[in-house]
């Protein structure tokens, strides 16, 4: 047997831990992988940058200027005109039209592939087509529903000669209100799919269950657990669907041209380069969108959040 150590031996404390050695291989190791982790994210800040950051603030400076580049509120005092403030409140009517439609249908489709004891293959076949669906939009759309809706179009042709259906007898047009809300629906729909088909993974199985167990019906599920919990995302996804419709302005200007008086069209008519036009009146007019926009996506990223929170 080995000796026990006595008290008041020499020799180092068996009680007392070792300083660690100094380790700098390891932290010059992560100090340069810190500075790689930055270097990959460095063309998302200089995108952002450039084509987020100085525009806008571009914008902003000359929303507060005239033409020789002094300092006036004449341009903000512009925005109250009639037909400034229609054009605000057309595009308000469709851009909530529309994310109230999508929302709605959005979310039903959502549900029906999360939740809805479908075949395996429509999720995934869902998703895909709605991750196409949701960047489908300007030119292309226009076209494709005026080959659609249109006066000669094929859904509209078809209607006439087997059902005896004259859409545009209704007043239809393709070209008004309706029928840019309809337009937009294409791409709201499956932006909303999108977005809270992960919020419906979060409703786990065993509340449902529990509820089951305990005599509850589907209505009262929905309305005590279910709603309860979806509600920030799905009030934060129309928010985002809002945000989505209101700076659309490729598809409306395409459809429609001149003849639906909304704010991306007002503003493409301010700056376009003409002399006859206000270019400062469209940097307001753009400011006022940003507001919009903005106070939508504020809107939705604080909701998503404590959605997130309510989820855990």
């Amino acid at each position: 047997m080995s000796a026990s150590p006595q008290p008041g031996a020499s020799g180092p404390d068996l009680l007392t831990p070792a300083a660690p050695a100094p380790q700098s291989g390891p932290t010059r190791a992560s100090r340069g992988a810190g500075w790689l982790a930055y270097a990959g994210v460095a063309p998302f800040f200089a995108f952002a940058l450039l084509f987020l950051l100085l525009p806008t603030a571009f914008l902003m400076i000359g929303a507060f200027q005239d033409a020789q580049g002094r300092f006036t509120l004449a341009n903000l005092r512009e925005l109250l005109q009639p037909a400034v403030l229609d054009a605000y409140w057309i595009s308000v009517k469709v851009s909530v039209a529309s994310s109230a439609g999508g929302t709605l249908f959005g979310a039903l489709l959502a549900w029906a592939a999360v939740h809805g004891r479908l075949p395996a293959w429509i999720r995934p076949t869902l998703m895909t087509f709605s991750g196409v669906a949701s960047n489908f939009a300007g030119v292309p759309l226009a076209f494709a529903f005026i080959c659609t809706l249109g006066r000669v179009g094929l859904v509209t042709v078809l209607a006439r000669k087997y059902l005896g259906f004259n859409l545009y007898s209704t007043g239809f047009s393709i070209l008004s209100f309706l029928g840019l809300t309809i337009t937009y629906l294409y791409f709201q729909i499956p932006l909303m799919v999108l977005i809270i088909a992960p919020a419906l993974d979060g409703l786990k199985r065993e509340w449902r269950e529990a509820c089951d167990c305990l005599g509850g019906t589907a209505a009262q599920y929905w309305r005590y657990v279910g709603l309860p919990v979806l509600w920030p995302s799905l009030l934060g996804a129309a928010l985002l669907l809002f945000a989505n419709a209101f700076g659309a302005v490729a598809t409306a200007y395409a459809l429609t041209g001149s003849s639906l008086n909304i704010v991306p069209i007002l503003l493409y008519a301010q700056i376009r380069g003409d002399v006859l036009h206000n270019q400062n009146l469209g940097y307001a007019l753009a400011l006022g969108m940003i507001v919009v926009t903005g106070l939508s996506n504020g809107g939705y990223i604080w909701l998503r959040a404590r959605a997130e929170r309510g989820r855990r």
